[in-house]
């Protein structure tokens, strides 16, 4: 993990088109300020978690709507 101290109004370039800028430091509490391109997701760490759980269990919902429909579609043939 690279570590660097800033100072309020200084920035951190990742490559070349992300930079991050210190905006404000109070009561233990750093705003940030991120630009970035558009085509590039920025998140805070919990949302990003959440989205990736979400879309690791989607597929699994799929799936249990597909089994549930064969097996009402199942149903409904044999109850003719």
């Amino acid at each position: 993990m690279l570590i660097l101290s800033r100072k309020m109004n200084e920035s951190i370039m990742v490559g070349e088109h992300i930079e991050i800028k210190i905006i404000d430091v109070n009561n233990r509490v750093v705003k940030l300020g991120i630009d970035a391109p558009k085509d590039v997701s920025v998140h805070r760490k919990e949302i990003f978690e959440a989205i990736k759980d979400e879309n690791l269990a989607a597929p699994m919902a799929d799936k249990q709507k597909i089994v549930s429909l064969f097996e009402f579609y199942n149903q409904t043939k044999t109850d003719k």
